[in-house]
């Protein structure tokens, strides 16, 4: 490994890697390195499942009634990127799309109360569910209309 770098970037939250990628990509000689065994920082994916249990300190570990622990990718913050934002933007510019997949979700869950709820995405579903969501939870697009 070498002694000498431009930049050393601590962390590999969303924040760090840009600020990486934008300095590797203008030349800088950047060494990017985290203390914890994955990447993201606190908006990190965390997989398989029984890792998520360690990272709570769940003695237990996941039931196997939940099966393969591999099958399951927990977000630590729920992410979505507009597709034409600023941040896709930013990811295209700094090339971290090489390591990106993106893909279509089949479902949102939530952890409340001690329990896994299926958020609904579909009106039928959100009539039928007893999930304990709270409609203040849910981000409202701004209104184009004046207050």
């Amino acid at each position: 490994m070498d002694e000498e770098y431009d930049v050393i970037v601590l962390g590999t939250g969303l924040t760090e890697c840009i600020l990486s990628g934008i300095m590797s990509v203008n030349g800088k000689k950047v060494l990017h390195m985290d203390r914890n065994p994955y990447y993201g920082g606190e908006s990190s994916s965390i997989t398989p499942l029984e890792e998520l249990y360690k990272r709570f300190h769940l003695l237990e570990g996941p039931p196997e009634s939940m099966g393969r622990g591999r099958d399951w990718n927990v977000d630590l913050i729920p992410k979505f990127l507009m597709a034409n934002g600023q941040l896709v933007k930013m990811l295209l510019y700094t090339e971290v799309t090489r390591y990106l997949d993106f893909k279509v979700v089949e479902g949102s869950f939530v952890y409340k109360g001690g329990k896994i709820y299926k958020v609904p995405s579909t009106e039928t579903e959100a009539l039928a569910s007893r999930a304990p969501l709270d409609p203040r939870d849910i981000p409202k697009c701004p209104s184009k209309e004046g207050p």
